[in-house]
């Protein structure tokens, strides 16, 4: 059963995080260059405060108009998160994803941040656990033959 440290060793531990007053601009610009969905809002000391969406995004959007550009990351976070831990295994991120419709799990050692994964990184280890377990099937049946 694979779990959540497992797909940090592979991944990595980097967080893409940024200050509570950085403007929605500066979020939407870290998204894009990084490639990712969701970025996450830490103070000083790394603390997680909450996590900024493309979803977020888009939703103030829908509600504020072009004042969502003025907001910052504390205005518009998730305050209220769903997280793992390293402990966590893939079915259970992809349950927690699944029930609280989320995309992303901020992984938690105590209170101490150690990664991020997303909804991708879990389908991932999801297949590649069927397809050992598919090998290894297959490898039983034809030394039973």
């Amino acid at each position: 059963m694979t779990m959540v440290a497992a797909i940090l060793r592979h991944k990595g531990h980097e967080v893409i995080a940024v200050a509570p007053d950085a403007p929605v601009p500066e979020v939407t610009a870290v998204l894009r260059a990084r490639g990712i969905g969701a970025v996450l809002v830490t103070d000083r000391l790394d603390q997680l405060l909450g996590i900024v969406s493309e979803r977020d995004i888009v939703r103030s959007l829908a509600v504020r108009g072009a004042l969502t550009l003025e907001m910052t990351a504390a205005q518009l976070m998730t305050r209220v998160l769903t997280t793992a831990t390293p402990g966590t295994t893939v079915e259970q991120a992809m349950r927690l994803m699944t029930e609280n419709r989320v995309r992303h799990l901020p992984v938690l050692e105590g209170d101490r941040l150690v990664g991020m994964v997303s909804i991708g990184d879990i389908v991932k280890a999801r297949i590649m656990e069927q397809e050992e377990e598919v090998d290894s099937l297959k490898a039983y049946i034809s030394g039973a033959a």
